[in-house]
This record gives structure tokens, sequence and C-alpha cells, in this order.
């Protein structure tokens, strides 16, 4: 299998990049059949053309099987360059085009939905405000907003997304039990 990381976090001794994304690469990595590319968003080249970096991201999501976004939540959305990222590469007649079902009215036509999706996203808040107050609203766009355009609505009702809450505020315990977690989902994806 071809798994292709998408990292979108500028630290790397942050709890997204330093434990969720090596322990994701770590997993893939111990299997000699999986193939494991990485797009880090934050350390990208600048040197390379934005045109020719977008494209180089469509070939790679292209080749891959699987794909893997780890991003924190910023302002009620995923970082910048994550949310860009859906932009630039997740563009009409690449990932999507819209087929009109009536003369006023389209639907997204997904082209990416033989790829498996799984998304990690780390809070700086408590979980109970973000589901109950803001009625979860980051993981609804992404899945509804942007998935189901690009991998599709079985897809997405599917796309395994795991949101870890209060990551600044809690035991260096409970980060390992997260870890343990995606280390757990990465030997489930594998098998």
């Amino acid at each position: 299998m071809k798994n292709l990381i998408v990292i979108g976090h500028p630290d790397k001794n942050s709890f997204c990049y330093n434990g969720i994304f090596k322990t994701v690469k770590k997993e893939l990595e111990k299997c000699n059949d999986q193939k494991v590319k990485v797009i880090d968003l934050y350390h990208e080249d600048s040197s390379i053309p934005k045109k020719e970096l977008i494209n180089e991201y469509q070939n790679l999501v292209t080749w891959s099987d699987r794909l893997y976004f780890i991003s924190p939540v910023w302002w009620f959305r995923l970082t910048p360059k994550t949310e860009n990222f859906f932009d630039e590469v997740f563009t009409p007649e690449f990932a999507f085009k819209f087929v009109n079902i009536t003369k006023i009215y389209a639907i997204p036509k997904p082209f990416l939905k033989d790829k498996q999706v799984r998304t990690y996203i780390t809070h700086g808040a408590p979980a109970l405000p973000v589901i109950t107050l803001y009625l979860n609203s980051v993981k609804l766009r992404l899945v509804m907003g942007v998935f189901s355009f690009v991998f599709g609505w079985k897809l997405s009702l599917w796309t395994k997304t795991k949101q870890f809450w209060s990551v600044p505020a809690v035991s260096e315990q409970k980060r390992k039990k997260y870890l343990r977690t995606v280390a757990k989902d990465i030997k489930k994806d594998i098998k």
C-alpha cells in the first residue's frame, strides 16, 4: 500500500508533529510492504514554484492508496497551510467536478473515492464546549464540506477522523494514551 502523510504543523516539537506524525510514520514504516511519502506543509522547499509544488502534491495524492492528515485546530479551522492544501490541491477537475441534476442545481462528483482517509486533529479546548456549543463544527465542515466533495459521501460518512482534546493541558500519560490510539489505528489500517 502507498501511504501519503500530510502534516500541517509548523512546530516540530508539537504533539501533532513530534507525537502523532512520528507515530503514524513509524508504524507504517515497520511493515516492508508499506510505501510512505510525506508532505510537510510548513517545511516545504520554498524555492519550488507554487504551480510545480501543487502539481507534485496532486501527483502524490494520485499515487497514494491511503491519506493521513494531521493538524491542530486554530480558530475553529485546521492550520492555514492545511486549509490551503485543500483549496489548492483538491481543485475541480482534479478532485471533483460538479454535475448538473437540474438547470440550477449541481452536485459534486468525487474523483478520489478510491482513497482511504484518516485524519487526526488536536484541540486546545476540551470536548464538551466544542461538541455542544459549537456543534463540532471543525469536524463537520471538514468531513461534509471537504471530504464529501473529494472522496464522496459514502467515504465521508466513514472517514476516520479522530480528535484529541485539551492537548496542552492533559497529562503526559493522557498524551501517551492518544498515541497508543494512533498506533492501534495504523496497525488496523495495515491489516
